[in-house]
């Protein structure tokens, strides 16, 4: 017995030595990624939150001083110009986020129901259709619906003159320019909201079903106190980062409408404008820099608290027990 535990011994020895070289080797392996991601990411990220209380700007750019929290203050100061800028942004960036996220997940939904239909021989085609938007960059979507918004030569104000209804200034009117964004933001956002409620509802045990229509339920309520929550528990996790996406949506705004129509009351950002696209305004445009690092720290905590969010309560990231 005795001799058997000594000739194990040098096995264990001989495996952890290997175990601690394979560390060494797992870090040599990602030291390269590591290095990109600090100097990439992580020392723009310090430089920012730096300068956010500096007051680093066009005529303070070699003699920039220290201002505390005076920036921040600002943003919640009424009787500040920044103040104009940051509060009515804050809130169309939000009103982008949650519109943004609900329509693309109901729509999306929908969608879902109609092609999880057994009966429906067509339905892969139609899946393949519909999943198109998402096949193609965003960039080129955005630009192709920048030409067909235009008021002058756009081929949907051409389609709505066909009916006899006034040319739309879509990009143009406040009105028009925010539900411009949250239509191309839809074409281009519910194949995912799709796939991922057919997934869902394709996790739905069938017994669950038979059991409903055993007991006399009918099909709605079947899908409003069956389906719905199964899929509402499956879906939580990916609708939270799908809401600080959208909160962080440059592209779609910046792309399609720049961020106008102009505000009268400040030359600094448009009514379309997002906090994201308001910061890159402040930054090349403006040369603000002092203003844009404190809206892109804002910006970072807003969507660092969702991310926090997302993993505590969702337990998207937990092990299951088995």
């Amino acid at each position: 017995m005795a001799s058997s535990t000594a000739a194990q011994r040098p096995a264990r020895v001989h495996r952890a030595r290997v175990t601690g070289k394979d560390r060494l080797a797992a870090y040599g392996f990602l030291s390269p990624a590591i290095l990109s991601l600090s100097v990439l990411s992580l020392v723009p990220m310090v430089f920012a939150i730096y300068i956010a209380f500096t007051n680093f700007d066009a005529n303070h750019f070699l003699s920039y001083q220290w201002v505390g929290l005076q920036n921040f203050i600002a943003l919640f100061n009424p009787n500040d110009p920044l103040f104009s800028v940051f509060i009515p942004t804050l809130e169309w960036t939000f009103m982008f986020a949650v519109g943004a996220t609900v329509v693309n997940y109901l729509v999306g939904l929908f969608l879902a129901v109609v092609l999880n239909n057994r009966h429906m021989r067509e339905s892969s085609i139609y899946r393949s259709l519909l999943i198109i938007p998402w096949a193609v960059p965003a960039l080129i979507s955005i630009l192709a619906w920048q030409g067909l918004l235009n008021q002058d030569y756009g081929q949907i104000n051409g389609f709505l003159h066909l009916f006899g209804i006034p040319a739309v200034n879509w990009l143009g009117q406040p009105f028009w320019a925010r539900i411009s964004i949250l239509m191309v933001n839809l074409w281009a956002g519910f194949p995912f909201m799709m796939t991922v409620s057919l997934g869902a509802l394709q996790a739905v045990p069938a017994e669950l079903h038979e059991a409903a229509a055993i007991d006399g339920a009918s099909k709605p309520q079947a899908f409003r106190f069956i389906t719905l929550p199964e899929i509402w528990k499956l879906s939580l996790p990916l609708l939270i980062p799908s809401f600080a996406f959208n909160f962080n949506n440059f592209n779609a705004v910046y792309l399609l409408t720049g961020g106008g129509p102009p505000r009268p009351t400040n030359e600094f950002v448009g009514y379309t404008d997002i906090l994201a696209s308001a910061a890159y305004k402040m930054t090349l445009t403006f040369n603000l820099y002092n203003w844009a690092a404190a809206i892109s720290v804002i910006l970072f905590i807003i969507v660092g608290t969702l991310s926090w969010f997302n993993m505590r309560y969702t337990h998207a990231f937990e092990e299951a027990d088995t």
